[in-house]
């Protein structure tokens, strides 16, 4: 089921309870054993003219850690961040030069844990333009927008999966012109179309 929201049914779907947990492109055995890095993300929806769209980053090719891939902007928590959602809004900042007090939040999705070691917690947070975002040369190579309705459409969640140490890994990928959105980004993409395809509207 293809949505197609604006602002207002984005908002009230938000509003109900979050599952209570992710779905990966596999069964996900394993994650929890090693997912012990607190960190957040957040998915930085932008309220334009044309539609709903999301910002995405492309991380500079020197990154020691998932270099060149697309990702939502964040990281690891510190031990001073009081919420999951303040150190989205920081690393957001810190990034991609968001203003804190420009993001409205809306929610937060269920924690992704990573194989890499992180409880990642997702944070929703809404956007007016116009933004004047200044990007982080150091981390990120590029700021993208990709339509909430293409993201939103299980059309374009497609499943594939790789050999890692033996073990069969399934994962999603969405292909969005020359860019693929893979892995634990797309994860919290298809997280978030759940959460909004399975909220009750009264």
């Amino acid at each position: 089921m293809q949505l197609l929201l604006d602002v207002a049914g984005l908002k009230e779907r938000l509003k109900g309870t979050p599952s209570a947990f992710s779905v990966y492109g596999d069964d996900g055995a394993g994650r929890a054993e090693v997912a012990h890095t607190a960190a957040s993300v957040l998915v930085p929806i932008v309220d334009r003219a044309t539609g709903l769209s999301v910002i995405f980053t492309k991380r500079t090719t020197h990154l020691k850690a998932h270099s060149g891939q697309v990702s939502f902007p964040g990281g690891r928590a510190e031990p001073e961040d009081p919420t999951p959602e303040f150190t989205a809004l920081r690393e957001a900042q810190e990034e991609i030069g968001l203003a804190m007090e420009s993001v409205e939040v809306l929610a937060r999705l269920p924690d992704y844990l990573t194989r890499t070691g992180f409880r990642v917690t997702p944070v929703v947070g809404l956007l007016t333009p116009p933004l004047a975002l200044v990007p982080d040369p150091r981390e990120v190579e590029e700021v993208f927008e990709v339509p909430l309705e293409f993201l939103l459409d299980p059309k374009n969640h497609e499943l594939e999966s790789r050999e890692i140490q033996g073990r069969t890994v399934g994962y999603y990928v969405m292909r969005y012109g020359e860019r693929a959105i893979w892995g634990a980004t797309a994860g919290m993409v298809v997280n978030l179309y759940r959460q909004l395809a399975a909220a009750q509207i009264e």
